[in-house]
């Protein structure tokens, strides 16, 4: 049994869609669950919705007209017009137009939840009737009701007793009569609400399914040719690694390298199930396998960008040291806003820390730190992560930039710069 996720650079566009069914077709004789993700750049434009709406900004509608334009774009070019994935599409679209149509009262990130989920639930099911029209017979499930949360919303907690138990009871069966088309990122909560599983969640949905059934692997399918040690829309000297050990992988995911979902590898690592990463372009080609014996072989060092940090730095307000006691209500803060810290330091009078900026979790974070310390931060920064560094790759990636923090220890470098 086999565990494939397809993201939204691979079913971006008719083509992409049409490709994905090439690729499924010369795994026939294989029991298959598909994982997808929202097409292109749709959680981008739902993300922007989500903000529109909250705002009551005037661009909203305009906005939501553009996403439903660009899906029926593509079901115009793969469907007769009087197919019946017209109506589903129109129908799930709907949900979009029962929120929006009312002023705003929830928390934004319930909102955003139930808006974003629409992208993922949209995608497959274009891609399940392609496949139905192109003769590969499938079956569209739901993930919300198969991967069960708690209720924190766009961080879903999984439940992971009553997960593997709705997987192992209802899939088997589903993929002893053909495929099963399911959706990535997404989640549900005992109260039928949808949550998400964090951004680029669809990799953690793959590894969640595969755990529970016992999957001989998991294909991630990719716009690039596997793991590369640099992002290629930045670097145009990269390598490709063939083989990683989870415990690497586990490494570069932690340090945000975005072509893999940081929850992903522990389930697998758990269930001893390998991932394979390779390009949706060329499918006979190896790409890159992460498994328990994977060798790590580094020519050139890894080097991980995430953009758009804050570097915050707090200090007690009586300019006395920053204490354990002190590091634990800070720290308390942080979890209770869901703000994970990507960086931090320490010095006699002050703690610095860079993490992701998301508006809403930065202004709560904010104000609750400002009730008992002195706050002061940057925004718009790049956080510079090299795995395995050498001197001279430091001195290259940081030439002409200001550095706030750097932070250097055997194996990784960590510069914070704008």
């Amino acid at each position: 049994m086999l565990v494939f996720k397809f993201g939204g650079a691979s079913v971006k566009d008719a083509g992409g869609i049409i490709n994905l069914a090439s690729v499924v077709k010369k795994y026939t004789g294989n029991q298959l669950l598909i994982v997808v993700s929202a097409m292109g750049k749709t959680t981008n434009a739902l993300e922007s919705l989500t903000r529109a709406y909250v705002d009551q900004s005037d661009n909203m509608h305009l906005i939501y007209e553009g996403i439903k334009q660009y899906h029926f774009d593509i079901l115009h070019e793969l469907f007769e017009p009087k197919h019946s994935v017209f109506d589903e599409i129109a129908n799930t679209f709907v949900e979009i137009d029962w929120m929006i149509e009312d002023e705003p009262q929830d928390d934004y990130d319930f909102i955003y939840d139930q808006l974003v989920s629409i992208g993922e639930l949209v995608s497959t099911r274009i891609i399940s009737a392609y496949l139905n029209k192109e003769d590969l017979k499938n079956q569209w499930l739901d993930v919300r009701g198969y991967i069960h949360t708690d209720n924190t919303y766009r961080e879903g907690v999984v439940q992971w007793d009553k997960t593997c138990e709705s997987i192992t009871r209802d899939i088997p069966a589903l993929l002893d009569k053909g495929i099963v088309v399911t959706q990535g990122f997404l989640g549900g909560t005992s109260e039928n609400f949808t949550t998400t599983l964090g951004r680029e969640g669809s990799d953690y949905t793959a590894s969640i399914f595969a755990a529970c059934l016992n999957a001989q692997s998991v294909t991630t399918w990719k716009d690039v040719p596997g793991i590369l040690n640099a992002d290629p829309k930045f670097f145009t000297d990269t390598v490709k690694f063939d083989e990683l050990s989870y415990s690497e992988a586990i490494e570069m995911t932690y340090y945000g390298a975005s072509v893999i979902h940081p929850k992903t590898i522990k389930p697998l690592q758990n269930a001893h199930i390998p991932l394979l990463v390779k390009p949706f372009t060329d499918p006979s080609a190896p790409g890159t396998v992460i498994k328990e014996d994977g060798v790590n072989t580094f020519v050139k060092p890894v080097i991980i960008l995430k953009q758009n940090q804050v570097l915050l730095s707090v200090s007690s307000k009586d300019y006395s040291f920053v204490t354990e006691d002190h590091l634990s209500d800070i720290f308390g803060l942080f979890a209770q806003n869901q703000v994970k810290v990507n960086v931090m330091q320490t010095s006699a009078l002050s703690f610095s820390v860079c993490f992701d900026f998301y508006e809403e979790r930065f202004e709560k974070l904010l104000n609750s730190l400002q009730q008992n310390f002195k706050v002061k931060y940057n925004t718009g920064l790049t956080l510079i992560t090299i795995r395995h560094h050498a001197e001279n790759a430091l001195k290259e990636l940081t030439q002409g930039k200001t550095v706030l923090l750097e932070q250097v220890s055997r194996n990784t470098a960590q510069v914070v710069v704008k």
